[in-house]
């Protein structure tokens, strides 16, 4: 019998009707009631470790369940995390970064409905997750809708539908269906793995998404702010204006002032590459940081976790161009060290 732990950190499936709308206030007593039938055949505790809206989650939060996961991780065969569906992405590649070569599976899920509603996908969603945590596979996962997505991969694309997640430019990790858990064998990890606990992370970190008209003038107040990283959400394949309000001159100012940027895709599936298009080319002339494939929850968390780790600007870009769990390309090199 699999040894689960599931931990409670809020989110909509843990929430009930309050005076200002819906918050949590489920607590892990109240969900294991509501999804005992699921539980049999596994032996499962709980803790809670927060009661948050997913949208209050901090950097500083997944530090603290990093932390819970490394200090219990040889006591469990998986753990299951129930969490808000809204940073939910932001938090499973926050965690891949920081628990990098975990022993056990860790699984994010949460739902679109409280699990108090009898529609909710809630119950679905905790029965896929507990299975992958038993599945014996090593590492950050989410489990949505009977899909399983490596945590660096996971992005909330839909709103209000139960399929609210897809994996970004990369096959699923698993699936449940008629024959139950079929986990992808590509992207099983080395049986040696040894975790590694690297919890921190960087808060001078900006997201900056173009759009035509944008000052370069934000890079001035962004140095004002002390901001040290950047990555921005580009053009199409890769592009940036060079021509009238040059943004271009203002990464490579911004560059040369010590700022580590990185730049991107505002296109959800396909990536960048910014050797294609002049628009492209001026802006890697500048000593920026392409991210290829990667979705915009690993490039921000990664961009935070690298700088959270690293001082040397060398170091800083060797590590943000390395695949280290899957989050680009299409292959991984498995750096734990």
């Amino acid at each position: 019998m699999s040894k689960i732990l599931m931990i409670t950190t809020g989110g909509t499936l843990a929430s009930s009707h309050g005076d200002n709308g819906l918050e949590p206030g489920l607590h892990g007593d109240d969900i294991l009631d509501k999804i005992a039938g699921l539980t049999v055949g596994f032996d499962v505790d709980k803790e809670e470790l927060f009661m948050l809206d997913s949208s209050n989650m901090q950097p500083e939060n997944w530090s603290e369940l990093a932390q819970k996961i490394y200090d219990v991780r040889k006591r469990y065969d998986g753990i299951v995390i129930i969490h808000g569906t809204d940073t939910l992405a932001y938090t499973a590649s926050a965690l891949s970064f920081a628990l990098q070569g975990i022993e056990i599976p860790v699984v994010l899920t949460g739902s679109q409905v409280s699990i108090e509603n009898p529609i909710a996908d809630a119950t679905e969603n905790c029965r896929a997750a507990l299975h992958m945590a038993a599945s014996g596979c090593p590492g950050v996962f989410v489990a949505f809708n009977r899909k399983i997505m490596m945590g660096t991969r996971a992005s909330k694309v839909r709103s209000r539908s139960f399929d609210a997640f897809e994996s970004i430019n990369y096959p699923y990790a698993a699936r449940i269906n008629s024959n139950g858990l079929e986990v992808n064998g590509a992207i099983r990890r080395p049986s040696n793995q040894r975790c590694i606990l690297r919890k921190k992370f960087c808060t001078d970190v900006y997201l900056l998404k173009l759009f035509p008209g944008i000052s370069p003038d934000i890079f001035k107040h962004l140095k004002m702010m002390g901001i040290k990283g950047v990555y921005i959400e580009a053009f199409g394949i890769g592009g940036l204006p060079f021509k009238g309000r040059n943004l271009s001159e203002a990464i490579g100012q911004a560059v040369e002032e010590g700022m580590i940027v990185a730049v991107g895709s505002q296109c959800t599936y396909e990536g960048s590459d910014f050797s294609v298009y002049e628009v492209g080319r001026q802006v890697l002339a500048h000593g920026v940081i392409e991210t290829g494939n990667m979705t915009t929850e690993a490039a921000v968390t990664k961009l935070m976790w690298v700088l959270g780790q690293y001082e040397d600007p060398i170091e800083i870009e060797n590590m943000m161009n390395m695949n280290l769990l899957g989050e680009m390309g299409a292959s991984v090199d498995w750096y734990i060290g």
